[in-house]
Formats: C-alpha cells, structure tokens, sequence
C-alpha cells in the first residue's frame, strides 16, 4: 500500500463491481430498516420527475406538437430526460456528483484515509438501486411506450446509439458539477451547494424543446449552457429529425471537451485543497 491508494493492478473491473455491490447493499439495508420514509422518498422523486416533464407533454399534447416536433417525438424526448434523470440518481445518491458538498463540508479528508483510490470511491459510492431506481424504471416504460408510438424500428445499432447518447449526456452533467465544484476548494463556505444550484436548476429548461426556437436561444443553450444537449438534441438525433453526419457526433465531442476542461480545474483545486486543508477544522472554522 502507498499512501491512501492500493497498487493500480488491485483497483480492477472486478474490484469495482464488488465496491458497487457494497453500496447496493448499503442502499438495501436503509430501505428495509426504515421502509415507510424510504418509499415515501421514491414515491416523492417519481412525482417530482413525472410533474417536470408531464408539464412540457401536456402543452404537446394540447397545441399538438411543439416546434414541429409530434406530441409522440416530445413523448419520447420526455422518455430520454427521465432515463438521463434516473441514471443521475441511480449512481450519484451520495453527493458523489454533487461533490461541492463534500469538499465544502470538508469531508475529502475522509476519503482521503480509506485504501481506496479517491476516484473510485466517488465512482462507486453512490450507487443506490433500490431507493434511487424509480425513474430509471419511469425513463424505460416512457421509452417503450414512446418507441411503439412512434414505430422505431429497435436495431443493435439504434440501441448501442442510444447508450452512446445517454453516456455522453451524463458525461456532460458530471463534467459540469465538477468543473463548479472546484470552486469549492477555494471558497468552501460560499460554493458548499453550488453544484445543486449549477445542475438541478437546469432540468426544467432540459426538457423543453428547442424546435422552432431562433438561433440566438439554440446556439448558446447548445454551448455555453448544454440543456440543449441533456435530451433535445440527442432525440432529435434519434429520432433521425436530423441528418446523420459530423453532427451527429457533437454530443460526443462537447462531452469530451467538457470532461478534460472539468478534470484540469478539478485536480488544480485539489491539489490547492492539498496544501490548504478546509476550514472545518480550525478554530474559526464554520462547521468545527
């Protein structure tokens, strides 16, 4: 062992996978031991998932489409954000994507004492399937249902273009939370609930449709802030309301970019974070 890390050969595919099992466990035993207020939290993030997205449906539904999209294509747009919703929850219950928290609250210290590798108790700790799941569960009923509606034809490929979109989409909310949660390391107190304010802010205008929007409101919500890219544009993409092409491969490369320029800030606060230590555990410290 040298310092908080186990050798890298140790830290394995196979090593993940039991890490993750520990948190599912975990996840079980708060379940069981307090069922009534754990099933109330599931049946709260089912409500709230389904309120946020029912409401951009109804005015489909209502209008019949929305910026030439059908009341079936916003159907299955609903379907991805709740998928993309549901995947967030399911592996980032622990403020492990939230992590401002934890850096703010000065809890890095420790993870910094466990013989784990500090990214893969942030990949793994989060994991909760069985209070977390319900809308990865709504996501893949909405889909199925928008899919029949639509009369997609389900290839090998459709579908391995669909994880690839769904993996992008979270690469770009994780690198985001990130990237303003290095803010934390400088101004713990002040940037605690950043992250909360950065991305959980954002799932309303995630799920409108940009169709029909003027450029001015597309082009800066596909760049500057990425809601555009969160469900609209994957769908569109999906749902071949675009032509394939280098286009096609933007959410991709927006993701990437938006990985390496989160992980550059993000070990740069850290290893100031290093040097510093948190004010938690001075006297003046705010939470002592």
């Amino acid at each position: 062992m040298e310092g908080n890390r186990l050798p890298t050969d140790r830290i394995t595919f196979k090593r993940i996978i039991k890490l993750l099992m520990i948190a599912a466990k975990v996840d079980m035993v708060w379940l069981l031991r307090d069922t009534r207020f754990a099933i109330m939290g599931i049946l709260g993030d089912v409500i709230n998932n389904l309120a946020m997205v029912s409401g951009v449906f109804l005015i489909a539904v209502r209008f019949g489409g929305i910026g030439g999209m059908t009341t079936d294509e916003v159907l299955f747009m609903m379907a991805y954000s709740t998928l993309v919703t549901g995947i967030f929850m399911l592996f980032g219950s622990s403020n492990n994507i939230h992590v401002s928290r934890i850096i703010g609250r000065g809890q890095l210290e420790h993870m910094f004492i466990q013989p784990l590798p500090l990214s893969t108790q942030l990949l793994t700790n989060g994991f909760s399937p069985f209070t977390s799941s319900s809308n990865f569960i709504v996501g893949v009923i909405l889909m199925m249902i928008a899919i029949n509606r639509l009369e997609i034809n389900v290839s090998a490929v459709w579908m391995l273009t669909l994880i690839a979109y769904l993996i992008a989409t979270m690469i770009i909310i994780i690198a985001r939370a990130y990237l303003v949660s290095s803010i934390a390391f400088y101004a713990p107190v002040a940037a605690e609930e950043i992250t909360y304010t950065a991305i959980d802010e954002t799932w309303l205008l995630s799920t409108f449709p940009l169709s029909g929007m003027p450029r001015f409101v597309q082009i800066p919500l596909m760049t500057i802030l990425p809601e555009g890219l969160m469900a609209w544009f994957p769908a569109l993409i999906l749902l071949n309301k675009i032509q394939a092409g280098l286009l096609a491969y933007y959410p991709m490369l927006f993701a990437l970019l938006s990985a390496l320029t989160a992980g550059y800030f993000f070990r740069k606060g850290l290893r100031y974070y290093v040097q510093k230590g948190s004010n938690r555990y001075v006297p003046y410290g705010f939470r002592r």
